[in-house]
């Protein structure tokens, strides 16, 4: 099968360096074939809406056997309890209500259970709502002292220092910086939150902990870590659509960094989420991996092991013989809108990488009679661009900003329009 060409000024790091060193010089990246997306690994054209229906079939079943892990046939379906645990009708001083809701596993008394943290605007039925997950806690979202504290593991701090791992007083609101819960909500959309250590704990421990407590250690070819949040991501979703004061057709999946992988990981397996956001997802997220600029697969699998699936790591030394690329994963999406979201100071996680899978990936839209992203040229600081296939890189660091948001609600009005 023939495969596209694309000629781009950039990466490499040689793939025998030591797993801590980066390439940040677009000149050394060498000539590289992305994976065709508009073929059929037979070699056959993709021509119709059917036709991509098939083949995104197709690469979806790659990137579960090559890079995240397929979810065990125990996992699919599995029903989860929901509680309402507390409901708090004048949040945000009355103009919105806070409801926690406890996602269980029943039959399962050392199961972990997902905390929900539910925020919908009062006197708006069915909101449509911006569903993601933290690193910390749902009461760091937001500084009320009536949001639960988090009972769960939670990552060390900065400094790696060995602590407790357990929320305290002093972390609430501490993350209220990346969720404009005011704004969210006067934009007439709900925001709904969970930490992801709820479902697993971020580290390696030979999947013992987390939901992998109960669907057991995973085959070669099942869910690393992402493979489970990703879960999580959906058994979120089937309580909202439950709720009334959720718009379950109008849910819109958010992830930053790994947790942005996680929510495209998410949104290409689960069709029911209507729009898709990835802020800042690098690497086994929305960055070309054959670019090998900033973070790698190599460095990736060696640094979090616990992420992927263990079939991943064997392409460490040898790209091309991955048969996808990111650029597909974001072609998943296709017809739903998706949005890529990248910084000018976050080489790590490459944003030239980025723009160029939202770019290569656009094509399946026009199927549907859609436009992509619509530009061949990655655009300028702080100036949004695409249609279905949203794209911005902005000023600044590795973060989730106003900014950011301010694009992303905009993009769910123009696309969550009845």
């Amino acid at each position: 099968m023939k495969c596209r060409q694309v000629l781009i000024p950039i990466l490499f790091f040689s793939m025998n360096a030591p797993a801590d060193e980066a390439n940040y010089d677009e000149a050394k990246i060498p000539e590289f074939t992305l994976p065709e997306v508009m073929r059929f690994e037979s070699g056959e054209p993709v021509l119709t809406p059917g036709d991509w229906l098939k083949r995104r079939s197709e690469i979806l079943d790659l990137f579960a056997v090559h890079v995240f892990g397929h979810t065990p046939e125990s996992a699919k379906g599995h029903p989860l309890m929901a509680s309402e645990t507390q409901v708090i009708p004048d949040f945000l001083e009355g103009k919105a209500i806070l409801k926690e809701v406890s996602l269980s596993f029943p039959k399962h008394d050392h199961a972990p259970v997902i905390n929900l943290l539910l925020i919908t605007p009062k006197g708006k039925s069915a909101a449509p709502v911006f569903l993601g997950f933290n690193f910390r806690g749902n009461h760091t979202v937001h500084a009320d002292p009536r949001i639960t504290l988090s009972g769960s593991w939670m990552r060390p701090d900065k400094e790696g220092r060995v602590v407790d791992h357990r929320a305290t007083e002093k972390s609430r609101g501490t993350s209220a910086n990346r969720w404009p819960v005011d704004k969210i909500i006067a934009q007439g959309f709900g925001l709904a939150v969970i930490y992801y250590g709820d479902i697993d704990p971020d580290f390696d421990d030979g999947f013992e902990n987390g939901v992998h407590s109960v669907f057991g250690k995973p085959r070669e070819d099942e869910w690393g870590s992402i493979g489970t949040w990703s879960w999580g991501l959906s058994r979120a979703l089937d309580y909202l659509e439950t709720d009334d004061s959720v718009d379950g057709e109008r849910v819109a999946v958010f992830g930053h960094s790994r947790l942005g992988k996680t929510s495209l990981w998410a949104g290409a397996q689960d069709e029911r989420f209507a729009l898709v956001i990835s802020n800042n997802s690098g690497c086994g997220g929305a960055a070309l991996s054959r670019r090998a600029y900033g973070e790698t697969v190599k460095r990736i699998n060696t640094s979090f092991p616990h992420w992927f699936n263990d079939r991943f790591p064997s392409y460490n030394d040898d790209l091309n013989a991955l048969p996808v690329d990111q650029h597909q994963l974001i072609a998943l999406m296709a017809p739903r809108p998706v949005y890529v979201a990248s910084a000018v100071e976050d080489r790590w996680a490459d944003p030239r990488g980025e723009f160029l899978s939202a770019r290569e990936g656009s094509a399946p839209w026009a199927l549907f009679g859609k436009v992509g992203i619509g530009v061949e040229e990655m655009p300028e600081t702080n100036k949004p661009v695409g249609d279905h296939v949203g794209y911005h890189v902005r000023s600044g660091k590795h973060d989730v900003t106003d900014y950011d948001w301010d694009q992303y609600i905009d993009f769910a009005k123009r696309h969550f329009q009845p």
